[in-house]
């Protein structure tokens, strides 16, 4: 075991400080994501160096669309959450006890850099939610980023600020997953509170690249209006967020029908009057391609596995732009479509 960071002890008891819940524990006890447990009036960490999977993955996967389109990356994961999402597609690992294999930071940097030659560019901390592995990736992140990789985060936001400033100059880009636009649902359905999510979105953004996904979920989640206040507020941000809807199908406590996809096409066309990237998960088709938010000229073609970008260099690297209009399209490193 590992002790934690970010607790401080009451007595006999601990609080846990790294999200938002900051659960009392009592002597022997988890708090709520189960991996951390007061011993001995000190927190120690369950899951540190304890991984439940690996695998090589296209980047596009995480989603990360805007991020080194066509480069593939190390996905690693463990056990534990901060959610019991009722509709969770990874529950075997973040609310039950998975069988686990050891690898120590050393050796995950190690293996990403093995990897390199087949076009991996670091490491993504995926599957169930990476917070709660938080010292295992500060571990981690930075032997990636020392050996000139790249560091991903796959994460439900559910984070305090001061953990996630510590851990976000390690950090070159993220997958937020906003599951929905209304704390009824966070709390009914996901056991979180939207506003500490809004929070982690407005404080990475503003330090390292950004994607958000929201499952739809058929009338939970799926208003014109709360979509169109979801893709307002990130225009706040920056209308350059890329947004992901992704498609529902019945998982673990969560039966309703997949959603249609034309709700996901509606969810589209709304979000696309704030923002200029907007696609569609789990359905296939055009819905995974980038257009030229000028012209609507198709830029690149992940179906295909090709790119129509130019791409200039300038002092911070390299500029890519719609071969028709010219308008620059907002991407991050290279493109190895």
């Amino acid at each position: 075991m590992r002790e934690a960071l970010y607790y401080r002890q009451q007595g006999p008891t601990v609080r846990c400080g790294l999200c938002p819940k900051h659960c009392t524990i009592a002597e022997g006890r988890t708090g709520f994501c189960r991996v951390r447990q007061n011993t001995g009036g000190k927190l120690y960490v369950l899951n540190y160096a304890q991984a439940t999977g690996q695998a090589l993955d296209p980047v596009e996967k995480k989603p990360l669309y805007h991020f080194y389109p066509g480069s593939t990356i190390l996905s690693l994961g463990t056990w534990g959450c901060n959610f019991t999402c009722q509709f969770c597609q990874n529950w075997h690992i973040a609310q039950e006890q998975p069988d686990t294999a050891l690898l120590e930071p050393e050796n995950a940097a190690a293996l990403a850099g093995q990897l390199a030659n087949r076009g991996n560019i670091g490491i993504a901390y995926t599957y169930s939610e990476p917070s709660v592995w938080y010292e295992y990736i500060l571990d981690t992140a930075k032997l990636v980023r020392d050996n000139g990789q790249k560091n991903v985060l796959v994460s439900n936001g559910f984070i305090n600020e001061a953990p996630l400033e510590q851990l976000l100059p390690l950090i070159d880009a993220m997958n937020i997953d906003v599951k929905a636009f209304n704390d009824d649902f966070y709390q009914k359905v996901c056991a979180g509170r939207l506003a500490h999510v809004k929070r982690t979105v407005e404080q990475a953004a503003a330090r390292c690249h950004v994607e958000i996904t929201t499952l739809l979920v058929p009338g939970l989640n799926d208003s014109e209006s709360e979509l169109a206040g979801l893709a307002e507020w990130l225009a706040g941000i920056s209308p350059d967020i890329p947004l992901h809807f992704s498609r529902y199908f019945p998982n673990y406590k969560m039966d309703a029908p997949p959603t249609p996809v034309s709700t996901l096409q509606l969810a589209s066309k709304t979000a696309r009057q704030y923002l200029n990237y907007v696609y569609i998960g789990n359905v296939g088709g055009d819905g995974m391609n980038t257009y030229c938010p000028e012209c609507g000229y198709k830029v690149i073609d992940r179906a295909g596995g090709y790119s129509r970008l130019t791409e200039e260099p300038d002092e911070t690297g390299n500029t890519k732009n719609c071969p028709q209009c010219g308008r620059s399209i907002y991407i991050i490193g290279s493109v190895r479509f």
